[in-house]
């Protein structure tokens, strides 16, 4: 049941990621974006657990000399690949560019996910 909240948080952040920058699209019905929604947010999901501890280990160097600050540029690129693999799976889902679209999107995804998640309660406080 967890990572079914943590699905549709993830969605509803994505939704509003939609809304409040221009250039991240997803078309359709209001059912059609629902589904995607939640497809995307779960293809978000794998390729930031498949790839991010990958990237980290690699570029552990980077993330010392920059502070961290590479993490903004690594989330980016991962919702980039995200739109690439949706767009390969015929989703009505696209980021226009990488910057400024990218990163500040999977910056207020980041944002906003944390913060629902604060909010919503996930079951594991039994």
């Amino acid at each position: 049941m967890g990572i079914l909240i943590r699905l549709i948080i993830s969605a509803l952040a994505l939704w509003i990621a939609t809304l409040v920058i221009d250039g991240i699209i997803v078309g359709g019905s209001a059912a059609e974006k629902a589904g995607t929604l939640l497809v995307v947010a779960a293809i978000f999901g794998v390729v930031n657990a498949v790839l991010r501890p990958i990237i980290k280990v690699l570029g552990c160097w980077a993330y010392a000399l920059t502070l961290g600050l590479v993490a903004l540029v690594v989330n980016g690129a991962l919702f980039m690949l995200t739109s690439w693999i949706a767009g390969e799976l015929d989703l009505q889902f696209h980021v226009d560019e990488f910057w400024p679209t990218a990163v500040l999107g999977a910056l207020l995804i980041a944002v906003v996910s944390w913060l629902l998640n604060l909010v919503v309660p996930d079951g594991k406080g039994k």
